[in-house]
């Protein structure tokens, strides 16, 4: 009886292996939706309601008001009356500068304090960091009473500058970010300069803040989004005062005077989300890039 040599039995074992064939076409995309599902089912859970709001904004006022998903009119005019039936151009300025200026006065004060934190060694570093995370846990409410009698004595109640001044003194969270980011920054870099004869200010400023970069974006853009997003601070403080309004407390406002009118409603939501879009689409690889590094070190 004749036997196969070993390489022809080793082919022919290979060849009865069984092979695997790439899918083509409609089967390939379903096997990406298959190994993505539970993505996909995020995405759609977080598409949905912004798909919906700005279909919304395109409908008549009273189809609104049905169970109709689709427009059957699309009423692009919606967006311009929102503009003439409302100040919201000047609510927009308002909250542009709440934004701005309580970004820029967080990091004029948070960038130092962190870096003190988390690259200078001085006895009562980790007691002064334990009381910045306390501070994080007491809710604002608490202080809400004692600190508007303070501003009314100021004479600043009406306005958004409650909101803005405070940020002179940091923002607790924003230093807990921001010093988990230095963390990450070896400490040889600023002993280099300090030998150079560099001081700490130049140090920080010439060093530490251009490795940082990401982790101060994402600072910056957590306030920036917090202070155009807010309600509560804009109703304690500027609700007697229209002409201080920002969009958020506006919209809010507009929403509990016209509840019926929900294409206008969702035609200014629209409005209003369009500008931390597109901040956020510029700048999300340098935010993710902030967000990852920042929990390196503890």
């Amino acid at each position: 009886m004749t036997t196969l040599s070993r390489p022809v039995a080793d082919t022919m074992s290979r060849d009865a292996r069984p092979r695997f064939v790439r899918p083509r076409g409609s089967n390939r995309g379903l096997l990406w939706v298959a190994e993505h599902a539970a993505l996909v089912a995020l995405g759609v859970i977080t598409l949905a309601p912004i798909v919906f709001v700005v279909l919304t904004s395109l409908m008549s006022s009273n189809q609104a008001l049905t169970a109709s998903i689709i427009p059957t009119t699309w009423e692009w005019s919606n967006y311009a009356r929102v503009f003439t039936t409302l100040p919201l151009a000047q609510w927009f300025g308002n909250s542009a500068m709440y934004a701005v200026l309580a970004t820029l006065f967080m990091l004029l004060a948070s960038v130092p304090a962190a870096y003190a934190l988390a690259q200078i060694r001085f006895k009562g570093a980790n007691l002064i960091f334990t009381a910045i995370i306390v501070t994080m846990l007491l809710p604002p409410q608490v202080t809400a009473v004692p600190v508007y009698i303070l501003w009314s004595h100021l004479h600043l109640t009406g306005t958004l500058w409650p909101l803005i001044l405070p940020n002179l003194l940091g923002d607790a969270f924003s230093i807990f970010l921001l010093r988990q980011f230095f963390l990450t920054i070896p400490k040889e870099y600023g002993d280099a300069a300090r030998m150079d004869g560099a001081g700490e200010w130049k140090v920080l400023w010439s060093v530490i803040v251009p490795m940082a970069r990401p982790g101060i974006a994402a600072a910056a853009i957590f306030m920036f989004f917090n202070s155009w997003n807010d309600y509560y601070g804009p109703l304690l403080y500027a609700s007697e005062n229209q002409a201080a309004w920002p969009v958020a407390y506006g919209l809010a406002t507009f929403r509990g005077q016209h509840g019926t009118d929900w294409s206008l409603t969702m035609a200014m939501t629209v409005v209003i989300m369009i500008p931390v879009v597109v901040i956020f689409f510029f700048a999300q690889k340098v935010f993710v890039e902030g967000i990852a590094l920042s929990g390196v070190k503890g």
